[in-house]
């Protein structure tokens, strides 16, 4: 039976059989412990019973199968205070389990708590299997930021969907209808 729990500094050595896919961002362990400091809610980790990490989303990052890391950002006067997801990821050997799933569910009712108005992430525009699932999860994009992400090895930089999803306090989804055009890294509040 897979353990969702919360997570702890010790979970920063156990994490890198998922942190190791070519398509998951990874960050610095100062990087983690501000998450971890700061939304200590959006730092959930799954765990498999012989103890493995499967995962992780949200504020931080899930061990085990998964992790989800996350945190709540922006302003409420505006209405675009929201969950924003930093990192989903779930191992190989645990994927296609709905874990996934189950990590942005946590995420999205954390926000939900928290007063947000949406969610959202941010995903590479080639990932097409995570753009689906985070459309069959209710998400959709929002906007295009242009090379958002660096590239390795001298090849050119890629392209982001921002993907948003509204949550109840949203009630005419203003925080999901899709800008017209596309926007650069420094035009992102």
């Amino acid at each position: 039976m897979t353990t969702l729990r919360a997570f702890t500094c010790d979970d920063l050595f156990r994490f890198n059989n998922i942190n190791l896919d070519p398509l998951t961002e990874t960050y610095g362990i100062p990087f983690y412990l501000q998450y971890l400091a700061h939304w200590p809610e959006y730092f959930i980790v799954a765990e498999a019973p012989g103890g493995e990490l499967m995962g992780y989303s949200g504020a931080m990052l899930m061990l085990c199968m998964f992790t989800v890391m996350g945190k709540a950002e922006g302003s409420v006067a505006r209405e675009e205070w929201h969950g924003h997801v930093t990192a989903l990821s779930v191992a190989p050997e645990f994927r296609r389990l709905g874990l996934a799933a189950k990590l942005m569910e946590l995420l999205e009712e954390i926000s939900e708590k928290k007063g947000g108005f949406f969610v959202d992430l941010f995903v590479r525009v080639s990932n097409q299997v995570a753009v689906n699932m985070y459309k069959q999860l209710g998400y959709s994009v929002y906007r295009t930021v242009l090379e958002y992400y660096s590239a390795s090895s001298g090849e050119p930089d890629e392209d982001a969907y921002d993907m948003r999803k509204a949550l109840s306090r949203d009630t005419e989804k203003k925080s999901v209808i899709p800008l017209p055009h596309p926007v650069r890294p420094e035009d992102i509040e």
